[in-house]
């Protein structure tokens, strides 16, 4: 079944997260595979964190190529109205498990031929998504299939979404030095040629002020990117000063710069600049891996600590790959502490590895190339497998 075209539906959970893994989607499925792209938005707020262009007073608009509409969730007599007389794409995506409307699922029924229908998941490095990828799931009442399609770090997954020319723009970054500046302009920031560079892109997180006060502390300058949000909250609290965008703070070793939210394509740049970088969620943890620079991953918190088995079948993944084994540990040592497993972050550790460990970071980045990208992924899936 030829596709040509996507309806990708999306809440936005914990403000960033969903959406920016949905935008980046679309915008790839539409600029380098040339389909006609609709996407679902119910948080145009956020998500104009992530493309300052949006208009967040329009509930219909293009940018990018993509068509972007708002719906929201459970909202059902102002669905069966908006959904009336639509024609559902080729393609239909329900992200994480959002539930599409009743509406949506009668026009779904009523095309002539039933759209590939995708429930893309969660990334996970656990052992179960190799089994669970592509499987399909019949709705309870409807002629409709659906399929699940899960993101990986393994062959039999989805793999990672990675635009085509990600790889060259990055070179091309690093041996730029106009490039380099005009991203250091925009993050309102001059870059400290003696200090290591640090990105800091967390949730709130009990472990920042010891790993603040061992950067302030210790005998090498430390130079931490730290974009507003909750870890520039943290900031202030721990300092005593405001942590307003452009503002810098110094304390004995550490410089922090507190940086605007930039858009996506300007966050890749800022992994790139950067010797080690501190992500959250699921979109920049997948850059942060594209950017082959060593990594501390903070995980979103599950009950009943669910996500543990998450991030550690991560690193055990990691740690097999050829990584020296003791930098393995130092990063899974470092990691659990991040993660609040009950011991304080060890930087020393960690920092006594980092040579090892970005050495490393690229081997992983050349094992990750040869999954394929998950968008040019996801349309194969859905012409040869979705009937």
């Amino acid at each position: 079944m030829p596709i040509r075209s996507w309806d990708i539906f999306c809440t936005v959970i914990d403000n960033f997260g969903d959406i920016g893994v949905c935008w980046r989607l679309a915008r790839q499925l539409a600029q380098e595979h040339g389909h006609e792209v609709r996407l679902w938005v119910d948080d145009l707020q956020s998500f104009s964190r992530l493309a300052p262009a949006l208009d967040t007073a329009v509930r219909q608009q293009r940018l990018s190529g993509v068509e972007i509409r708002t719906w929201r969730p459970g909202g059902e007599a102002d669905d069966r109205a908006r959904f009336a007389n639509l024609a559902v794409h080729d393609a239909v995506i329900e992200a994480f498990a959002c539930h599409l409307p009743d509406a949506f699922l009668a026009r779904m029924v009523a095309r002539e031929r039933a759209p590939a229908w995708i429930n893309l998941e969660y990334l996970s490095a656990e052992p179960w998504v190799r089994e669970h990828h592509g499987m399909p799931s019949p709705h309870p009442r409807l002629p409709l299939m659906k399929h699940f399609f899960f993101p990986g770090f393994e062959h039999g997954t989805g793999g990672l979404l990675r635009e085509s020319m990600l790889g060259e723009q990055r070179d091309t970054f690093l041996a730029g030095p106009a490039a380099q500046a005009a991203l250091w302009h925009r993050l309102q920031a001059t870059p400290d040629a003696s200090a290591l560079k640090v990105s800091l892109f967390s949730y709130r997180n009990p472990a920042l002020p010891a790993l603040l006060e061992q950067w302030r502390d210790g005998p090498e300058p430390v130079q931490c990117l730290i974009p507003q949000g909750m870890a520039a909250e943290q900031l202030a609290a721990w300092s005593g000063e405001a942590a307003a965008p452009g503002r810098t703070l110094v304390r004995g070793n550490l410089q922090v710069n507190i940086v605007p939210f930039v858009r996506q394509e300007h966050y890749d740049e800022m992994l790139w600049a950067c010797d080690l970088n501190f992500v959250r969620g699921e979109d920049s943890f997948v850059r942060a891996q594209w950017a082959a620079r060593p990594l501390v991953w903070h995980i979103y918190p599950q009950d009943e600590d669910a996500h543990r088995d998450k991030l550690d079948a991560w690193l055990a993944l990691f740690s097999r790959s050829g990584v020296d084994s003791a930098a393995a540990q130092a990063l899974a040592d470092f990691w659990h502490a991040w993660n609040a497993y009950g011991n304080a972050p060890d930087w020393t550790a960690l920092r006594s590895k980092l040579p090892v460990l970005t050495q490393a970071a690229r081997q992983w980045q050349a094992r990750l190339l040869g999954l394929g990208d998950l968008a040019a992924n996801l349309v194969a899936f859905c012409e040869n497998r979705v009937k």
